[in-house]
């Protein structure tokens, strides 16, 4: 983060995001705070809350993108929520509560799977060491071994005599020369399975309430949980060596390390995205059954202002963790929120209508722009698709003729012209191999304008 300045965050959101200069600049200010607390010194680092970031804006104009993307850039542990799914207390719903526990579990797969990295070079020799001992036991006792270790050594289990080690030996460099050269994959081997790494450690007791875990452990110390069983199977040599590597890599992995690192993680760069905030605001002197949203605003408050959730990894605070709130408000205004809530969103920015330039600019610019991935998609059935200038403008314009009379949803509307485009060719691809087509704006025309132009049908179309 140290070498991430709010220029370069800028920067780094242009290659992905067209415009919304004024949202980029609040989020990158917002991140760089969050490097500026690191420094300060420690009585005055727990005073410094981060400044949460409230946007507003049309559908489809990049608000849920600019979040994902920061979080991706920052490589901080990310998770996206929509305010809409949860219900106040009381109700059936998901709790608020629930955000932090998803986010915890978000760092801990973040972090895991960067110490699995670390250690799976020295995981994959230890169980090609193990998969050459359990072969060459079995082929020359039997079963005499599991898994590649001595299945409890008897005391009048007899010392194999110089010539058997001899031979043990060869079996073993002769093996292994064969597992380098891929020469056994399909052979059968009998593994026994270890329950302690048939799931992750934090799999082992599902996705329980902080309640159901006290009571399973409750449960476990006092004897009513059986001791799992060992279960052995026959299977390739190819799958015993991915089963055999990831017990080895969870032998290899400090899940108590990956757990405080990642909780640590959590609360110092932990980010939230809360999308359709504004559908929580209920129209003025409605009364029914129905679930408020000014409920599920007041249930969201302690955790936005801060506070500690309990989750099966242990009290988890919420104090720094960057909130950043989005929703259209087209229909209501940020100041209808509950005066608590709009108090802890204090950055607030508009994100403008996308044009039918910034629209040929998405198809254009970005480094995953949506004619670039379908141009890579064919080029896998070895079909060159090209497309044209022309043809890139007509379907900015067609874009922005449907939002405007129909329902704005912004960039997404790209998403439906180019299937329709290309819907024929990427149906008869693997026919067309080889050939070379090229997308002009008559091919575009062809495919979308009288559809675009009828109203009625381009409303349940496109």
């Amino acid at each position: 983060m140290e070498d991430l300045t709010p220029s370069q965050i800028v920067t780094e959101l242009d290659r992905y995001i067209i415009g919304q200069g004024d949202a980029k600049r609040a989020v990158a200010v917002a991140l760089r705070n969050r490097y500026r607390r690191q420094l300060l010194p420690e009585e005055m680092r727990g005073e410094v809350v981060p400044k949460n970031i409230l946007m507003m804006g049309p559908t489809g104009v990049g608000k849920t993108e600019i979040a994902r993307r920061v979080a991706k850039i920052v490589d901080a542990p990310f998770v996206k929520v929509e305010a809409t799914k949860f219900t106040e207390v009381g109700y059936v719903g998901r709790d608020v509560e629930s955000i932090v526990r998803d986010l915890c579990e978000v760092a801990i797969d973040m972090l895991h799977g960067r110490r699995v990295e670390q250690v799976k070079e020295e995981a994959d020799q230890a169980a090609r060491q193990r998969l050459v001992d359990l072969l060459t036991e079995q082929l020359i006792t039997g079963s005499g071994m599991r898994n590649g270790r001595a299945a409890g050594g008897s005391p009048a289990a007899r010392r194999p005599s110089a010539a058997e080690e001899r031979r043990r030996k060869r079996e073993q460099e002769r093996l292994l020369a064969l597992l380098n050269e891929q020469a056994l994959e399909e052979e059968t081997v009998e593994i026994e399975l270890d329950p302690q790494f048939a799931d992750s450690p934090q799999d082992e007791f599902g996705a329980l309430s902080p309640e159901e875990l006290y009571d399973s452990f409750q449960d476990f110390l006092d004897g009513y949980m059986p001791p799992p069983r060992r279960a052995r199977r026959k299977v390739s040599v190819r799958e015993a060596r991915r089963i055999l590597a990831q017990q080895e890599e969870d032998r290899l992995v400090d899940w108590d390390t990956v757990i405080e690192s990642a909780v640590r993680r959590v609360e110092q760069a932990g980010v939230v995205f809360i999308d359709e905030l504004d559908k929580t605001i209920g129209g003025e002197g409605e009364y029914s059954g129905e679930v408020s949203g000014e409920g599920v605003q007041r249930d969201l408050l302690p955790i936005v202002e801060g506070s500690v959730v309990m989750t099966r990894y242990g009290p988890v605070r919420t104090d720094h963790i960057l909130f950043i709130a989005a929703g259209s408000f087209h229909s209501a205004r940020p100041a209808d929120l509950i005066p608590e809530l709009q108090g802890r969103f204090p950055i607030r920015v508009e994100l403008q209508s996308l044009s039918e330039e910034d629209l040929y600019a998405i198809l254009t610019e970005p480094e995953n722009a949506l004619t670039k991935q379908s141009v890579a998609l064919l080029a896998t059935e070895e079909v060159d698709l090209v497309f044209e200038d022309n043809a890139l403008r007509e379907m900015a314009h067609l874009a922005t003729a449907v939002n405007v009379a129909t329902e704005d949803i912004g960039a997404r509307r790209l998403h439906t012209i180019i299937e329709r485009v290309i819907e024929e060719i990427s149906f008869d691809a693997p026919e067309r191999k080889g050939e070379r087509i090229i997308i002009d704006a008559a091919f575009v025309s062809e495919r979308v304008g009288e559809v675009a132009a009828d109203e009625d049908l381009s409303s349940y179309i496109l």
